[in-house]
């Protein structure tokens, strides 16, 4: 059987070190929008979506919603390389594409269009281009596709799911927002919620108090994150991280403190919401991107303009 297709192009002059690097992989419709393009390839096929892309591969694609996340990515880079322009321990940003280089070139033009300095594209034609995560050393992943967000889960790469939205666009510093339960831990409370509801949950964390939580799907993703953190101060730092989750803080919150200070993960904020909806604090810290498993609190922060990432816990 041939080998799929795979074409990896790389357009980053200075080289950042693979293996310190913070790599996220965001495929093209999650960091642009390509809702009408993701149509017409439904609709028509392959062949009217590479010539489609041909014909306007000089126009720019408008921004998606991992774009903000991506530029204030970007950002902290530039923090980190002007006080030391020696360091090569930085994000590097991977575009993946299950579409055959040929239609790949609007997605080149449309990232230098906005200077993104993207390190690697690549244009792979087969159906799981998860497979090619781990090799390039994936720490998150962000895509449009249910699918390819499964697969990179079973291969234990953290990634979460992006709907297209209408994004506002924050400013700097790197704010990144996530849900405690079944996203930053692991899912064992919520499992006891739904045996035996709050209260078993609440006798539960209580007697559980001294032992750390499960990790979640986005603990490795967290925990480098908090490694690039640690390169700031407290004050005026170009990352910040959150966790804004449904427990309750009296009875809840005790254990997901003490598990955050045992795995030593910096949380600059933390807000236990005992079940209240998150939009408005989320409109409040206005991330570059938020982390939930609940598809209601993603489309709570949606209506507020928060860019959002589901983090499926049903793969």
């Amino acid at each position: 059987m041939a080998e799929p297709e795979s074409t990896v192009i790389n357009t980053n002059v200075k080289q950042k070190d693979p293996s310190t690097a913070l790599v996220i992989a965001v495929t093209t419709r999650a960091i642009f929008n390509l809702e009408e393009e993701h149509k017409l390839y439904l609709e028509k096929g392959k062949e009217e979506y590479t010539r489609h892309q041909q014909a306007n591969q000089d126009k720019p694609l408008p921004p998606g919603t991992a774009f903000a996340f991506i530029q204030a990515v970007q950002y902290v880079n530039k923090k980190i390389l002007e006080s030391n322009p020696a360091e090569r321990e930085l994000f590097d940003i991977l575009v993946l594409s299950n579409n055959s280089p040929e239609s790949g070139v609007r997605i080149i033009n449309s990232a230098k269009h906005y200077g993104l300095e993207i390190s690697k594209f690549c244009f792979v034609s087969d159906e799981d281009s998860t497979q090619y995560l781990k090799s390039h050393g994936v720490k998150l992943f962000l895509s449009a596709d249910r699918t390819d967000v499964c697969n990179a889960l079973q291969r234990g790469v953290s990634a979460a799911l992006v709907f297209q939205q209408e994004v506002q666009a924050p400013s700097t510093p790197l704010r990144v927002v996530f849900d405690g339960d079944a996203v930053l831990f692991s899912d064992e409370t919520d499992q006891i919620f739904q045996e035996q509801g709050l209260e078993g949950a609440v006798q539960y964390e209580r007697a559980m108090e001294a032992i750390p939580i499960g990790e979640g799907p986005l603990k490795a993703f967290a925990m480098q994150l908090g490694k690039m953190r640690k390169k700031f101060g407290q004050e005026k730092s170009s990352i910040r991280t959150y966790l804004v989750t449904a427990r309750s803080g009296r009875d809840m919150g005790i254990r997901a403190i003490k598990t955050l200070r045992e795995w030593g993960l910096p949380i600059d904020e933390a807000f236990f919401m005992d079940g209240a909806p998150k939009g408005p604090i989320l409109a409040q810290i206005q991330p570059h991107i938020f982390f939930d498993d609940g598809l209601h609190n993603i489309q709570g922060a949606q209506n507020v303009g928060v860019p959002s990432a589901w983090v499926p816990s049903c793969c």
